[in-house]
């Protein structure tokens, strides 16, 4: 861990303040695996001694690293790396469950919930006319109070009449009419946020999320939702369970 520390001065340049640098940096250890969930961060005085950046520098950039919500610190104990959430990419789930599945209490800020006309794109995956209303849900996701994504959903309206009363999950709503989804794609891919999800996330511009675009199906192959997601890149990790390939 010093060493790879002691790499970093090297890469230090007048393009943005000290503690930025020495946070970005610290965020890109954490995020390539060179520490784990739980690991603590070397104290101050510590960093200081082997970066050679001062005292106030290393507390800004730590307090920023806690503000993401990358580390947290325990009174008396230390600076640890925040624990990651582990997510199967295999699993046709709902955030309300996961969230209740780790103990956790979901809710959501609601950003719209309405019908509307859907665009090309959106008729396309959903396989249906331009003519054909969808309702569109628009929310930010939070658990245990804790905003971790931003979810835009589209359903077709014929499958969803009443979309007000969609409450925590989209998917127990669709249970309670038999339209459940039970099949699906899913595609994830790194980005950066942008200005208005940073706000919304409550984390840097610029920071690290994943690009979730889901579509699923009912059994017959319907299509039922078409939902892009953005989730905190420091807050996920995906989980995919690899299979021995049998020739």
């Amino acid at each position: 861990m010093h060493s790879e520390l002691k790499k970093i001065v090297s890469k230090w340049d007048n393009s943005s303040p000290l503690y930025i640098q020495l946070a970005n940096n610290l965020k890109q250890i954490i995020l390539e695996g060179k520490m784990a969930s739980g690991d603590s961060l070397p104290s101050e005085r510590m960093l200081t001694e082997i970066t050679g950046a001062s005292r106030v520098t290393v507390r800004k950039a730590i307090r920023r690293l806690i503000e993401e919500g990358l580390l947290l610190s325990r009174q008396g104990a230390g600076t640890f790396v925040a624990p990651a959430i582990e997510q199967s990419g295999e699993e046709l789930t709902s955030f309300t469950d996961d969230a209740q599945d780790r103990g956790e209490e979901p809710a959501s800020i609601w950003l719209v919930r309405s019908i509307a006309s859907p665009t090309e794109e959106e008729a396309r995956h959903l396989k249906i006319s331009l003519n054909d209303p969808v309702v569109r849900l628009g929310r930010v996701r939070l658990s245990d109070g804790e905003p971790l994504a931003i979810e835009h959903a589209v359903i077709p309206a014929a499958l969803l009449p009443s979309h007000e009363n969609v409450g925590l999950s989209l998917y127990q709503a669709l249970e309670k009419i038999g339209v459940y989804p039970v099949k699906g794609t899913q595609k994830i891919r790194a980005s950066l946020a942008t200005p208005t999800e940073a706000a919304l996330l409550s984390i840097h511009e610029e920071s690290e999320i994943l690009r979730i675009e889901r579509h699923t199906f009912t059994k017959d192959g319907t299509p039922v939702e078409y939902t892009r997601s953005a989730y905190r890149g420091d807050k996920y990790v995906f989980v995919s369970y690899l299979h021995e390939c049998i020739d």
